[in-house]
Formats: structure tokens, sequence, C-alpha cells
């Protein structure tokens, strides 16, 4: 059965008003301090809840969003960028991207291929942003991930990934093998930081596919 769709209203955020996607939504209080916002089933429910405001109770059992959205260019260092990965199921076909924190420019973005994973698309982005600096002798930006895997393989300089135990894809398992050779041939001073999800948000680089 095909996943019924969801209305988002947006009571706070830069264009108050009825949207039919989370992308679209995400848009509109990523960053906007004070946002308000919440999904609902129905189009004439959501109406109804934007006439009324955020005291508007569902009767449906809408999924609750509204929440308080933190400025978090207050927190993160302004010389940094932060990289996300995307994957169409796990495995699936995989992307990652890398873009400034604060202007959310995109400055890098590869794929998407077929049969990755979450946690090596953050892996290979942490080692793409590692490189890029290095070439460019830029020793002082740090780079926001929120994977702690990712994390954990860049500090062992290794992929702990079972994923060609069961799968094939080649070209893939280049890509790795090459990001591994980097790691343990290169040395860097660019700080590796945890983006703090709970209590910042999505990071920048997020994709937007909730």
């Amino acid at each position: 059965m095909a996943k019924s769709s969801k209305f988002y209203v947006v009571w706070k955020g830069k264009t108050p008003g009825i949207y039919n996607n989370w992308k679209s939504c995400k848009s509109q209080v990523d960053g906007f301090l004070g946002a308000s916002y919440k999904s609902f089933p129905t189009m004439k429910e959501a109406e109804r809840a934007l006439r009324d405001g955020p005291q508007y109770k569902s009767t449906t059992g809408g999924a609750r969003v509204s929440k308080k959205v933190f400025d978090y260019s207050t927190v993160v260092e302004k010389n940094s960028i932060c990289v996300d990965a995307a994957c169409a199921g796990n495995p699936g076909a995989m992307e990652y991207r890398g873009v400034i924190t604060l202007s959310k420019v995109e400055i890098f973005h590869f794929g998407p291929m077929k049969l990755g994973t979450n946690n090596i698309g953050e892996f290979l982005a942490i080692v793409h942003a590692l490189a890029m600096f290095k070439s460019k002798g830029n020793v002082d930006s740090s780079i926001y991930t929120d994977s702690r895997t990712a994390m954990s393989w860049v500090r062992k300089k290794k992929a702990n990934t079972k994923l060609f135990e069961k799968h094939s894809n080649p070209e893939l398992k280049v890509l790795i093998s090459r990001a591994e050779v980097w790691l343990k041939q290169n040395t860097f001073k660019n700080r590796i930081i945890k983006w703090d999800t709970k209590n910042w948000g999505e990071i920048p680089a997020d994709f937007g596919r909730k």
C-alpha cells in the first residue's frame, strides 16, 4: 500500500502556509528561529489548523512535528563545512555531498551510485572534504558530520563495512580503498565534529528526504 501524503502547516517560518511535502516545509523553517509547524493527514484539516493557529488540536492523530528551530549559527564554527549522505534503501543508491555550514552553498556532490550505505557515503564525504582541504593548504576549516560510525572509520583509517560480503560493487570498492589509502598516507589538522542533531536540528547538508 502506498504511503499516504501529508500536508505541512507552517505557522511561523519564512513564508507561512500549507506545503504538501517535507522538503518544501523544511526549506521554510530550517534555520528560522522560533519556527512552528506541524503535519496533518488531510488538506481540510491543514486548512483548519492554519486558520486556528498552533493551538489547534488534531482530531485525526496527525504526527506532530512542531518545534522551535535552534539558530545553530550561534554555536557552529564559522569557517566550516558539513557533509551528509543519502541512500535509497540499505543498501541502495547512494550519494553524498558537502556544503558550507552557514550559507548551505554546495561545494561538492558525488553520486548517486548503486548499492551503497549511508555510513559509507558519510565516510567518503569526510575523506573527500579532507582531501579537498589538503589540496588547498587549508588546515583551519572544520568538518561537521552526523555519523559517529563514519568518524570512527576515519580515525581507524578503515571502512568497517560488510556490504561486499553480500553485494558486488567494484566501483564503490575502489573508492573506499582509495579513501583508506589517502588516510594512511596523509595527515591533517582539520577537526571532524559531530553535528548535534538533537539540539541543532538536521545538518545543513541534509538531502531533505524525510
